[in-house]
C-alpha cells in the first residue's frame, strides 16, 4: 500500500523503522478516509483493527511493567495507576509530540473538522500504531512503546501511597492525634484465619477491614476510615 506521504520522519520521532512500511501506513488509515476510497472502489483497511490490537498490547506492556517496577502496589492500586497511563489524555499527548496528526488519512468531512489535533482521534491512531508496531516486531515494539510513555508520565501518574500511608499523613496533619491499629478479632483454624482489624484515632474506630493477614486488613481498615472522611482512593 502507498498513499504518498513520507514516513521516515515519523519513523525517526518514533525511534522505529518498520521492516513492512505498509503496516505504518495502515495504522495511519482513518475509516473516514477508507470509507471514501470505499465508495470510490477503492478497498482500503482502516487502522480499527489495528487499534484494537495496540490497545491489548498496551495494557499488557504497561501492567507488566508496573507489576516488576512497583513490588509493593497491590492489584487495586496497580490497576488504578495504569488505568491513569492508559488512557486518551497520555496517549494524545505522545501522539502530538510525534506529530501524529500530520501524518493521518483523513476523510474530506474529518479534515473540515480539524480531526488532526483531536485527542480521541490522536490517541486511537497511537494505538493503531502500537498494533503496527507489534505485527512488525514484538520485542522492539515493547522498548520503544516505554521509552515512548514513560518520559510522557505526569507526576500525578507516580504510584500512589497506600492507604495506610495516607491515614498516617491525615492524622499528622492535626498534630494532636494518635493512630494505632489494633486486632479486633481472629476467625478460622491456623492455617486459614481471617484477621478483622479496626483502625483507632484516639481510642475512636474510624475504620474496621477483614482479610486473611493482619497487614491487608490494617490496609482495608485504612481505607475505611479516608472514605468515612471523604477521601476517595
Amino acid at each position: 500500500m502507498a498513499i504518498g506521504k513520507d514516513l521516515s520522519l515519523l519513523e525517526k520521532r518514533l525511534g522505529y523503522r518498520f521492516s513492512d512500511p505498509a503496516l505504518l501506513e495502515n495504522a495511519l488509515t482513518h475509516a473516514s478516509y477508507a470509507n471514501e476510497c470505499e465508495a470510490r472502489g477503492i478497498h482500503l483497511p482502516s487502522n480499527e483493527r489495528l487499534e484494537f490490537l495496540g490497545d491489548a498490547v498496551l495494557q499488557i506492556v504497561i501492567s507488566h511493567y508496573l507489576y516488576l517496577e512497583n513490588k509493593t502496589l497491590a492489584e487495586g492500586d496497580l490497576t488504578r495507576v495504569r488505568r491513569q497511563l492508559v488512557c486518551t489524555k497520555t496517549l494524545s499527548e505522545i501522539a502530538l509530540s510525534l506529530s501524529l496528526g500530520d501524518y493521518l488519512h483523513l476523510g474530506n468531512g474529518e479534515e473540515a473538522n480539524a480531526c488532526r489535533t483531536r485527542p480521541k482521534v490522536l490517541a486511537d491512531a497511537m494505538e493503531a500504531v502500537i498494533g503496527a508496531m507489534y505485527l512488525d516486531d514484538a520485542e522492539k515494539c515493547r522498548s520503544v512503546l516505554l521509552a515512548l510513555l514513560i518520559p510522557h508520565i505526569p507526576l500525578s501518574h507516580v504510584p500512589i501511597e497506600d492507604a495506610k500511608t495516607r491515614l498516617q499523613q491525615l492524622v499528622e496533619q492535626d498534630g494532636a492525634s494518635d493512630l494505632s491499629y489494633e486486632v479486633e478479632r481472629e476467625d478460622g483454624p491456623d492455617h486459614a484465619k481471617t484477621f478483622t482489624v479496626v483502625a483507632r484515632i484516639n481510642n475512636n474506630t474510624v475504620g474496621r477491614g477483614s482479610a486473611s493477614s493482619k497487614k491487608d486488613a490494617e490496609m482495608q481498615a485504612a481505607a475505611a476510615a479516608l472514605s468515612l472522611f471523604g477521601i476517595k482512593e
